[in-house]
């Protein structure tokens, strides 16, 4: 079943979108086993959104760490303290994980969980939406043209209808 979460994006460059997240949890789980992903950007009130489809693959141990240790100190200690995505009996049990990770690292630099870092992904398309009266909205889809060989800077566009 395909699935959807709103993640925190950190980094847009050159088509590459990056994002954090526990691997273990739900989220990670399923980009491990199937890489094709989509981000979704919406602006309600001016009627556009922009849908990004590519590949994600893990970002390098190197920028998960350096992410991790501008992340706020409770962030830090959340990431280790919870469980994503795994069933918990209560909100004290939550509560009782952040107390024991806060004692851990009391007098510490908190450092990046192992099971705790980010994705890149590569955009290969893009679709543009705007809203228009009468449900006439305008759709432009770009996607990379595999034709230019190696990943290149063509990109194909085609108007899809509302």
């Amino acid at each position: 079943m395909p699935s959807n979460r709103i993640v925190l994006l950190r980094g847009a460059a050159d088509s590459i979108f990056t994002f954090f997240t526990n691997y273990d949890g739900r989220k990670g789980r399923e980009l491990d086993a199937n890489a094709q992903a989509s981000l979704l950007f919406f602006w309600p009130q001016m009627e556009r959104q922009i849908r990004v489809e590519g590949r994600a693959k893990r970002a390098s141990r190197a920028e998960s760490e350096a992410y991790f240790a501008s992340r706020p100190r409770e962030s830090q200690l959340g990431a280790w303290a919870s469980m994503q995505s795994q069933p918990v009996r209560d909100r004290a049990e939550l509560e009782d994980n952040m107390a024991r990770v806060s004692a851990r690292f009391a007098s510490a630099v908190v450092p990046c969980p192992p099971h705790w870092g980010g994705y890149a992904l590569a955009a290969s398309a893009y679709e543009f939406w705007q809203g228009r009266p009468g449900r006439l909205h305008d759709r432009m889809h770009y996607a990379r043209d595999e034709r230019s060989g190696s990943g290149g800077g063509s990109w194909l566009r085609t108007r899809l209808s509302p």
